[in-house]
């Protein structure tokens, strides 16, 4: 009787954030019952599981061979000396920044769409790491912009729309737990994150659209790299060694995001026995 009943309230609980039952028969279509496969938290921990050590190893070992080769073993820029080490942390940082938060409209979307029980606790836990990362691309320009620019700080375009990008993970994180009601808090964050998308081409063009302070774009995906293969290949590596520990961070906080509430359904569950 405990058993079936720790089931159904996971289910329903998982389904719809406490306690709302979701008709699993409602479904409209084949993705969306393909999508909800992995509502259930066993199969979704199993998953899990096998995948975060072939994410978290992997990130540890490339990081630490980029880094090495970026900030000790490549060279110094003609022009802007020892400084232009601070990239091989700083373009990692700016690329996750955006890829980060696509992958928080994404989740956002799934959740408003198809009321994917996961999509709201991933997006719940993409946000504090996007927000990090960004934080660490605007202390790393920070750094980066003094010995350049003589300054810490200016109004440019490219930086103040990725300090737009930073309140829009603090906003998203903020409404999460904003309502009393979880179910509402994260329906007007994912609106929140869907809207903000409308930022992310201000980013990557900004330099293109605005006579800015900061430079272009080095790499691109039609023209050939403006750097040289011995900067080239030390920020490539960061960046996958990074981009494979924000997919880390992520998964082992959703993870332990699954494991609270199901937690959290025991406990309700033995409430009611009692």
């Amino acid at each position: 009787m405990v058993h079936q009943l720790v089931s159904r309230w996971t289910y329903n609980a998982w389904n719809s954030c406490y306690l709302r039952v979701v008709d699993a028969t409602a479904l409209p279509s084949r993705p969306s019952r393909s999508l909800h496969r992995f509502a259930n938290p066993g199969r979704f921990l199993r998953l899990a599981r096998v995948v975060q050590p072939w994410l978290t190893w992997p990130a540890l070992l490339v990081l630490a061979v980029g880094l090495v080769w970026g900030l000790f073993l490549s060279p110094a820029d003609w022009q802007q000396g020892d400084s232009v080490r601070i990239m091989y942390i700083h373009v990692p940082a700016a690329w996750l920044a955006s890829a980060g938060y696509v992958s928080l409209a994404v989740a956002s979307l799934m959740s408003l769409v198809w009321r994917h029980p996961l999509a709201d606790l991933a997006a719940g836990e993409i946000g504090p790491v996007g927000a990090s990362f960004t934080g660490v691309c605007l202390a790393t320009g920070s750094l980066w912009g003094k010995p350049m620019w003589g300054t810490w700080w200016v109004w440019d375009a490219r930086l103040t729309s990725v300090l737009v990008l930073f309140f829009l993970y603090l906003g998203h994180i903020a409404l999460m737990r904003a309502f009393d009601d979880p179910v509402r808090g994260s329906r007007a964050a994912a609106i929140l994150a869907l809207v903000g998308v409308v930022n992310l081409p201000i980013i990557k063009f900004s330099v293109d659209w605005w006579n800015t302070l900061h430079q272009g774009n080095s790499i691109t995906l039609t023209g050939a790299p403006g750097m040289h293969v011995d900067m080239l290949w030390p920020l490539l590596i960061c960046t996958v060694g990074f981009t494979l520990g924000f997919a880390a961070l992520v998964l082992a906080r959703t993870r332990a995001a699954v494991m609270e509430r199901r937690i959290r359904g025991l406990l309700m569950a033995q409430a009611e026995r009692a």
